[in-house]
């Protein structure tokens, strides 16, 4: 912050904020048992961190207060209060916003402080936006203390020597209003990017309905009745398929078998191989109707062989490669989204990736992500947890890239839908479940001509998302600039006129030394029950 004009001061934010009725500069809030519901308007309610986003105070994200406790006026927020959480993840501690607007009765939690820019030496829309400059984010987050990322705090010793820049009141105004209109105009293209983006997500979900449903190869089928199969033909084909791979790999344990036998029975004994299961009884017809040639089957059916990860914890620095659940996502492999686990018994190679693999996700915070599914595209190096399931598709006639793109849309995602339960804040589905879905199958040229097309399609598409989000990111670093230029005293002529901010912060602290120090009030164990509902 060297340079500034000549007008402008540096000063520490603790001395450029109104004193709350304690004499400090921030007051904390309180944070009680609460029930899970939100207050209704007629209630106490007190709010969440996530109420407090970068820049905006989202009001509905609150917990309603118990009947038996008594509200604390004194924390009520305020518009015009600027709050900041104190306590959470590195993204979220440190988050502030300027209170514009608020129903009433809603209390700060103890996860939070607030504090009021001084009204006649700091705007408090200059400092909202002040506090959103990359620099200034960069300050707040050296700020934080704690072990690790997971769960950091900001105190008010610390935030309170966060250094602000401050122009002329009246300057400060003219920045804001620049900087508003300036905004303005990068939210209407923002807005128009942000349209579009939600247009593709519109037009890929259009797209792989179409192809589920038979829509998107109407034409191809017409032209190639030649390689289209019966239902009753796919079905014993799969079948045949499976029970030649069954013969392949008994036929090799025995000789592994008979191998280890020979050699004195050393090392560990080969296992027999599990015949593949084939479901006799599934009823589909309450489902939409398929084109001719088309079956639904049970993914069961479809797979090799379906299996949970390993449980074991990673430890951060073993031989083997582990997934975080993260890594899946619909149609989405994330092959460097991984941690290290020691392997103590040798057991792991077995859950090692091969391409091809169909991945499903068991458990996640949010149902969007509970079983769906991505075909591992990777080299092998990777094992799994215990969260994901592993599908194997050894097939000639089921095409992997197929199915992942069936399972994750249409009837079979609907089907998944309908079977997540959610316990403790976690969202899951069975294998069993996942086993069940129904996926709809066509002949192997149809299924080859579908991954053509949508991988065609989706790659075009993928194309035009990365170009608005690279606008989006340019939007975002252009309000920087702004951000900077604004703190930077380049953004609106200085005013010979405006009186310097120096005299205003002297003039200020000069009052504050003739305010006798509020005395902080003594609370009985009695009164303390009382506010408890005790």
């Amino acid at each position: 912050m060297t340079d500034l004009p000549s007008s402008w001061i540096t000063a520490e934010i603790a001395d450029l904020v109104e004193l709350q009725e304690t004499g400090k500069p921030f007051q904390q809030g309180w944070s009680p048992q609460c029930e899970r519901r939100p207050a209704e308007d007629n209630e106490w309610g007190v709010v969440k961190t996530t109420a407090i986003q970068h820049g905006e105070f989202w009001s509905h994200e609150n917990k309603a207060l118990p009947e038996k406790l008594d509200p604390r006026p004194q924390i009520e927020i305020k518009p015009g209060d600027v709050l900041m959480t104190c306590a959470g993840p590195r993204n979220r501690c440190g988050v502030a916003c300027l209170v514009k607007k608020t129903r009433s009765r809603l209390m700060m939690s103890g996860k939070m402080y607030r504090f009021r820019p001084h009204p006649e030496l700091l705007d408090p829309q200059f400092l909202s936006r002040f506090i959103r400059l990359h620099e200034t984010q960069q300050r707040i987050d050296a700020m934080k203390t704690g072990i690790n990322d997971s769960g950091l705090n900001l105190t008010h010793a610390r935030f309170g020597k966060l250094p602000v820049v401050v122009p002329p009141t009246n300057e400060q105004r003219r920045i804001v209003e620049k900087i508003e209109a300036m905004f303005d105009e990068i939210d209407k293209g923002v807005e128009s990017l942000q349209t579009a983006r939600a247009t593709l997500g519109l037009y890929r979900q259009s797209l792989l309905k179409s192809a589920f449903e038979g829509r998107l190869t109407a034409n191809w089928r017409a032209q190639n009745a030649d390689k289209l199969e019966a239902p009753e033909t796919l079905l014993a084909r799969i079948q045949s398929e499976r029970d030649t791979r069954y013969k392949t790999a008994l036929d090799a344990w025995q000789e592994a078998l008979a191998k280890w036998h020979a050699d004195g029975e050393k090392g560990k004994k080969p296992a027999k191989p599990k015949r593949p299961a084939w479901p006799t009884k599934f009823d589909y017809s309450d489902l939409r109707d398929l084109p001719k040639g088309w079956v639904y089957l049970p993914f069961e059916a479809l797979a090799w062989a379906i299996r949970n990860g390993i449980s074991a914890k990673p430890d951060e620095k073993g031989p083997f490669k582990i997934f975080r659940i993260s890594a899946v996502r619909p149609m989405a492999f994330d092959l460097e989204d991984f941690r290290r686990i020691t392997d103590p018994d040798g057991s792991f190679e077995n859950y090692c990736l091969s391409y091809g693999d169909l991945v499903f996700t068991r458990y996640n915070g949010s149902r969007d992500y509970v079983g769906v599914s991505a075909m591992y595209r990777g080299d092998g190096s990777h094992v799994y947890p215990d969260k994901l399931i592993r599908c194997e598709i050894r097939s000639d006639i089921l095409n992997p890239a197929y199915l992942e793109a069936a399972t994750n849309c249409g009837q079979s995602r609907a089907y998944i839908e309908r079977r997540i339960r959610t316990t403790a804040g976690q969202s899951g589905v069975s294998g069993g479940d996942i086993k069940a879905t129904p996926v709809p199958i066509c002949s192997p040229a149809e299924q080859a001509e579908i991954v053509q097309l949508l991988d065609a399609q989706l790659e075009a598409a993928a194309r035009l998302e990365a170009e608005v989000d690279s606008a989006l990111t340019r939007a975002d670093a252009l309000r920087q600039s702004i951000l900077k230029k604004a703190f930077s005293g380049q953004l609106v002529p200085q005013d010979p006129e405006d009186e310097p901010a120096s005299a205003l912060l002297a003039r200020i602290k000069t009052d504050r030394a003739k305010t006798p120090k509020a005395r902080r009030k003594r609370v009985s164990k009695k009164q303390k029950e009382a506010q408890h509902g005790l």
